[in-house]
């Protein structure tokens, strides 16, 4: 069960504290000593931008279950490291992504030290909110990602916090694809802590070994599983992209939406907890899914009355990208976490995208 980290960046002394977490994090992942270094420094560089150019945010460090690109889970340990800030924005993004350039007094390498270590990385900023960054580092450095995934139609991306900046988080998700068929997987264990994320964790490995079915046949087998556990609420989704359908099915507090060009649409989970009280019918919703469709699940440490983005142009960027304003924009120092909170984005990248 990969840990994670959560560094508040407000003075000069967690920039190193941020170094050392994406040390031990890359160290933990089983990356080698030059990719180690490389996620030292860029948890540094965006640090670093964090206190010079947004007055502070955070740094959020994690192991996750995607490619470099996006593409869903493969074998080669992924480590993530995403900044995030409630600052002023910046006005030309490309433009402070090129060495060199500063609206302050020092020399302005860091996002672009950024992009060139990073096997990813993607900014996205609004002025007057605040902007995101997601740096991805793989074992191979290799930036160039597999043929298959370059043009990989279906992308999917997240981002977790723990409750009260704990090393182990309750949730957990995944991502397997069959063919023409693409199955996303949340799982938020009942509670937090360890206890908590060993139930998220048999409902991530127990998806990735048996990704056949549909969503409810699924979580009749999780159900069975988690039987050994605390149990956890989960929420599936199956993408059909010939039939360009998206199945649903969810038992507990998983929220979940999908989006259109002009719209979202709510996908109701039905109450109860796998592996400890399974409903007698789970319902199966069914969705159309679309070139540009955004599909968006999320635990309750989310608040359930979230706003969407209402940037069009978001919806084309990295799907790790859009989790992270989500997770910005809903949160509020006013309403403070009760529960681990994740975020994971799928989206259809036929249309066009980063």
């Amino acid at each position: 069960m990969p840990e994670l980290w959560e560094i508040p960046v407000q003075d000069t002394t967690r920039v190193h504290d941020a170094r050392v977490a994406a040390e031990t994090a890359a160290q933990q992942a089983g990356l080698g000593p030059d990719r180690v270094a490389a996620a030292a420094l860029v948890a540094t560089e965006l640090a670093t931008n964090l206190l010079k150019h947004a007055g502070g945010g955070r740094i959020l460090i994690d192991e996750v279950a995607c490619g470099p690109a996006g593409q869903p889970h493969h074998d080669e340990p992924v480590v993530q490291i995403v900044a995030v800030d409630h600052g002023p924005g910046m006005p030309d993004v490309a433009r402070a992504l090129r060495d060199g350039y500063s609206t302050t007094a020092s020399l302005g390498a860091g996002l672009g030290t950024c992009r060139r270590l990073a096997d990813a990385f993607h900014v996205h900023s609004t002025l007057g909110r605040g902007t995101v960054a997601v740096a991805r580092l793989t074992v191979k450095g290799d930036r160039r990602p597999p043929a298959a995934s370059v043009d990989a139609p279906v992308r999917v991306g997240g981002i977790r916090v723990a409750l009260g900046a704990a090393r182990s988080s309750g949730d957990a998700w995944t991502s397997v694809v069959r063919q023409d068929r693409f199955v996303v997987l949340l799982a938020d264990g009942l509670g937090h802590g360890p206890a908590a994320a060993a139930a998220a964790h048999s409902a991530v490995t127990s998806l990735r070994s048996r990704p056949e079915h549909d969503p409810v046949g699924i979580l009749d087998r999780l159900d069975a599983e988690l039987r050994g556990t605390r149990g956890a609420a989960v929420a599936v989704a199956s993408i059909d992209l010939r039939t360009e359908t998206l199945l649903f099915a969810g038992i507990g507090n998983i929220g979940a939406r999908i989006g259109h060009t002009d719209s979202w649409e709510h996908l109701i989970s039905h109450p109860g907890i796998a592996g400890a009280h399974r409903p007698a019918r789970v319902p199966l919703r069914q969705a159309g899914w679309r070139p540009g469709s955004v599909l968006v699940l999320h635990s309750d440490g989310l608040p359930s009355r979230w706003e969407p983005p209402h940037d069009p142009v978001l919806h084309h960027h990295d799907p790790a990208v859009l989790a992270s304003v989500i997770l910005r924009d809903a949160s509020s120092a006013a309403l403070p976490a009760r529960d681990d909170t994740t975020v994971t984005v799928v989206t259809d990248f036929r249309g066009g995208g980063a």
